[in-house]
């Protein structure tokens, strides 16, 4: 039982700390990204993802007409719109923005696929209707192209509140932008920031609609002999969620479609095919996956060790702090100004999606029909 007790807090620790020390164990690539200056930038094709964005789809024409780039084309890939979006990217047809319309509703990847196989850009940028870019932000994630070992690149993202503060997931985000420079630095990105990354045209031709993007390019990138990395000096901003009840659907659907992409690309699981990099996919989303259950196990082994030791009856009183201080965040939002109530909320909040999550995907569920988190108004920059 003692044995089994360990055996659960490690695979409870390991994604979130075992795995980014293990890590900085390994000697780091040579990067210097500052001094990057080439003298001459990628054509580059702006690809907006967008599913009925009619309340924000301006803003987000406006703000990709005000990125400085000498030569990038601007197409919006329109999951079958039907709400009025595609009348307004077509009053941007005089200020050089393109449409591609997916006839049907057959999901975001799809309708990437449609823009890309139109597009003329050497690097292609897909972004999100709910990210702003700010006007370097293209010029600095093409700089990393003039590196032949780079086949994708990704932003990282910050999360602006309503009132400009952290809430959870911010803090739960700047935990994640951190775990994505160790992985750039190593074999690469195991993901990348799915609302804002540029990836070259030459690796995505054997374009599969079927898995998310920001999984595949990755991949993409892994089996072409280069590295997906992430740039700290490209910013991707995006707001509050505007009905946060729906925040942990979300998550439950971008789980479900990380597990797809990975049960469809398998073999990069493969550490003799795939180097370090399959260990970072095990580390990174295998383990992160498995958390929820290993907490589960944790916490039943510690009841039943709870009387053996004071160890275990003090490991056992500090999870159920832990988890009550989640349910106070649960049922009294005001709470979750205070930070630990926010961190701890919010993290039981993700490994109650993860573990409903892997439920619905051995039970068969599979998503491939995208729909946008609908953010609160005004801009994000």
């Amino acid at each position: 039982m003692e044995f089994i007790f360990w055996i659960a807090v490690f695979g409870s620790v390991y994604s979130y700390a075992i795995y980014p020390a293990l890590l900085k164990l390994v000697r780091p690539c040579q990067q210097n990204l500052e001094s990057s200056r080439p003298a001459s930038l990628p054509a580059v094709s702006l690809i907006i993802a967008c599913r009925n964005e009619q309340a924000r789809l301006r803003h987000k024409l406006d703000n990709a007409l005000a990125v400085d780039y000498p030569s990038m084309e601007i197409i919006v890939a329109s999951d079958a719109s039907d709400d009025g979006s595609d009348d307004i990217v077509r009053e941007y047809e005089a200020k050089g923005i393109r449409l591609v319309r997916a006839p049907v509703r057959r999901g975001k990847e799809f309708a990437q696929g449609l823009a890309i196989s139109e597009a003329s850009g050497d690097v292609i940028v897909l972004s999100d209707a709910g990210t702003d870019l700010p006007p370097d932000s293209i010029r600095k994630m093409a700089e990393n192209f003039d590196d032949p070992t780079v086949g994708a690149v990704s932003s990282e993202d910050r999360f602006i509140s309503e009132d400009g503060k952290v809430t959870g997931e911010g803090a739960y985000v700047r935990y994640e932008m951190w775990l994505r420079r160790l992985e750039t630095q190593r074999a690469g990105l195991v993901g990348l920031s799915g609302s804002f990354f540029g990836v070259r045209r030459s690796i995505v031709r054997d374009w599969n609609a079927s898995i998310p993007s920001d999984f595949a390019c990755a991949l993409h990138a892994v089996r072409a002999g280069m590295r997906a990395v992430a740039d700290p000096r490209v910013i991707g901003v995006y707001r509050d969620i505007k009905d946060p009840s729906k925040e942990f659907a979300r998550k439950v659907r971008t789980a479900i479609r990380g597990m797809t992409a990975v049960a469809a690309m398998r073999e990069v699981l493969n550490p003799v095919k795939y180097g370090a990099f399959a260990f970072q996919v095990w580390g990174h989303k295998i383990m992160r996956w498995l958390v929820p259950w290993f907490m589960v196990l944790l916490l039943a082994v510690s009841v039943l060790l709870a009387r053996e030791q004071s160890w275990y009856a003090a490991a056992l009183a500090l999870q159920l702090l832990g988890y009550g201080t989640a349910l106070v965040g649960a049922l009294v939002p005001a709470a979750r100004r205070f930070a630990l109530v926010k961190l701890a909320y919010f993290f039981a909040q993700v490994n109650l999606a993860l573990a409903r999550a892997s439920l619905e995907f051995l039970g068969g569920r599979r998503i491939v029909q995208w729909e946008p988190s609908a953010r609160k108004a005004g801009t994000a920059m």
